[in-house]
């Protein structure tokens, strides 16, 4: 039942998320490891895409990054991913997730026009 459970999960979508969070905080994978309760090891396999989260990491990290749990989730039907955001998010991370469902992208040209998008938005948008 452990690997099914795993393999519910985008655990490279979670990684892109941990690393994107930490390196714009500017936080060590250790601070991280100290905000989450999740070993700077675990947090490391999960940035390179070898680590496999326990549902109580994937809780703590979903948590520390403000993201719905739901947007890890695979689906069966992967032709149709339902685009699931809650009115908290940013808009880069809204941005992606439409950019991801859209069946014509294919995932690398979905993630370069996310990563275009978060640059620019950062770059035109009034920080507080």
């Amino acid at each position: 039942m452990g690997l099914k459970n795993e393999s519910l999960i985008n655990t490279v979508e979670l990684g892109r998320a941990i690393k994107r969070q930490r390196e714009e905080l500017k936080l060590s994978l250790r601070d991280v490891a100290d905000l989450t309760d999740v070993s700077a090891s675990t947090l490391s396999r999960i940035e390179n895409g070898t680590g496999r989260p326990d549902a109580d990491n994937i809780a703590r990290l979903t948590q520390w990054l403000d993201m719905p749990v739901d947007r890890l989730m695979k689906h069966a039907d992967e032709s149709v991913e339902p685009v699931i955001y809650y009115p908290h998010e940013a808009t880069p991370e809204i941005v992606e997730a439409h950019l991801r469902a859209d069946r014509k992208l294919s995932p690398e040209t979905a993630e370069a026009l996310s990563e275009l998008f978060r640059v620019a938005y950062q770059q035109f948008s009034k920080r507080k």
